[in-house]
């Protein structure tokens, strides 16, 4: 039986392990396919490359996290078998990172006006080379002590709903969609479940991606009950869509954080991506 991951995040976005150190935990895992997917970089591939080399039976696939606005709401999306030698893609990639330092600098200024004394040099010293994401900051609340764990800062003051929250520039969906598959990969809406709005509402978002280009859905994701779940595998086949599966680990969450390949995935879905990756345009990425 084969395990996969193709959802994970290392020190390149807001992960809390460099992706070597990500690899070997996902590899001592067992998960034979796994996928490295910072958000708006590819910047942990080619290190994520070396350490690939020393597990053998071990496929890692590139990829990415973009994140996209719609109506109050956020879409991600994966783009899995890019290519991040591609100049153009690298581009967009960068334009986004930098909406990620306003929106970062834009939440420090907001915490401070509320007297919570974060300092923005501190948030940027924890990212380090990474892109500038929310649980960096949180990591700062923890660090000054105004929060006792990550996910804290979260439903206190930076969640999407919180009184420090600012919104960034981004893509709809579409966009997101139409630049992944333009740049040759795959996309696959990611955690649709937190979409944060009624069921009713997931079924237009996902025509509307569908007829964009997206192939695939994270369908098996950590913590995802059962009836999630099989709601999820309903509409994966109602619109022929892969049903993929990830563990979203960043790393940062302690013990209530399931470790990489901890997800119900089954072997059927692992083959049909397979399949699919060896008719895209960067099927050369393809193991």
């Amino acid at each position: 039986m084969a395990k996969g991951d193709f959802h994970t995040h290392s020190t390149a976005s807001d992960g809390c392990l460099t992706p070597a150190e990500l690899v070997d935990l996902v590899a001592g895992q067992g998960v034979q396919y796994h996928a490295l997917t910072d958000h708006d970089s590819t910047e942990g591939i080619a290190e994520a490359r070396k350490a690939a080399a020393k597990h053998a039976g071990y496929v890692l696939i590139p990829g990415v996290e973009m994140g996209s606005d719609i109506d109050g709401s956020e879409v991600h999306m994966l783009g899995l078998y890019l290519d991040p030698e591609d100049g153009k893609l690298q581009e967009i990639l960068a334009e986004l990172r930098e909406g990620r330092v306003a929106r970062g600098r834009g939440i420090v200024e907001k915490l401070r006006g509320m007297g919570i004394m974060v300092e923005w040099d501190r948030v940027q010293e924890i990212a380090g080379e990474a892109a500038v994401g929310r649980p960096h900051v949180a990591q700062a609340l923890l660090e000054a002590g105004y929060v006792t764990k990550v996910a804290e800062a979260f439903d206190r003051w930076i969640g999407r709903n919180g009184p420090a929250y600012v919104e960034r520039r981004r893509m709809s969906p579409a966009e997101c969609v139409a630049c992944i598959v333009e740049r040759g990969g795959l996309a696959c809406w990611a955690h649709p479940a937190e979409l944060g709005r009624k069921w009713e509402d997931v079924e237009p978002i996902l025509k509307e991606l569908k007829a964009a280009g997206m192939r695939a859905i994270e369908v098996y994701y950590k913590n995802y009950s059962p009836e999630t779940i099989a709601r999820l595998v309903a509409l994966a086949d109602k619109y022929e869509l892969l049903p993929l599966g990830g563990s979203d680990y960043h790393g940062i969450f302690g013990n209530e954080e399931p470790l990489p390949g901890n997800i119900p995935l089954p072997d059927s879905s692992i083959e049909r991506l397979l399949e699919l990756a060896r008719t895209l345009p960067n099927r050369e990425l393809v193991r």
